[in-house]
């Protein structure tokens, strides 16, 4: 069914905001989900502050080629959705969950890194870094892992001299 004149700049309006925007946004073929399963896909996003929206490819490129995001855009097959959020990592995060979630319902076609459009791999690298809490983990690991040694070295050796 063909959409109004008015809804489509509304449309574009609304994709050149997200196409301005800061953060990153990733572009997804989410052809064979079911009505329940793009619900909760909303929902769970909306509580990470992600934004999801379907439009169609012309209005969508048409939006996003007046923006000033180097390198081309890649290629966009099939039923088409954008996950935006001003977090550089958790719209590509999130996307990647569902994705592993509902396996070949959700695939993630590539997005906006940094002010570049990125291919599928850019992106789903992006989405597998740890989150931070997870990394200040590993630093703290890292940092104490020398210094358990040496405590480690210093009680073997206590323990041998007092045998």
């Amino acid at each position: 069914m063909a959409i109004s004149r008015a809804k489509k700049e509304e449309v574009y309006k609304k994709l050149s905001d997200i196409a301005s925007g800061k953060g990153t946004r990733v572009f997804v073929n989410f052809h064979g989900l079911t009505v329940t399963e793009v619900t909760n896909l909303r929902q769970s996003l909306q509580k990470e502050g992600i934004g999801y929206f379907v439009a169609k490819k012309s209005l969508l490129r048409k939006a996003f080629s007046g923006s000033k995001i180097e390198g081309q855009i890649p290629n966009l097959p099939g039923e088409l959705a954008l996950a935006y959020g001003e977090d550089d990592i958790a719209p590509a995060r999130e996307m990647y969950k569902f994705q592993k979630a509902l396996k070949g319902k959700l695939t993630m076609l590539g997005g906006i890194f940094e002010g570049t459009y990125a291919n599928e791999e850019h992106i789903t690298a992006i989405a597998t870094i740890p989150s931070r809490e997870v990394l200040y983990g590993q630093f703290v690991n890292v940092i104490n892992s020398p210094i358990q040694g040496l405590v480690m070295a210093l009680d073997a050796i206590a323990k041998k001299r007092e045998a």
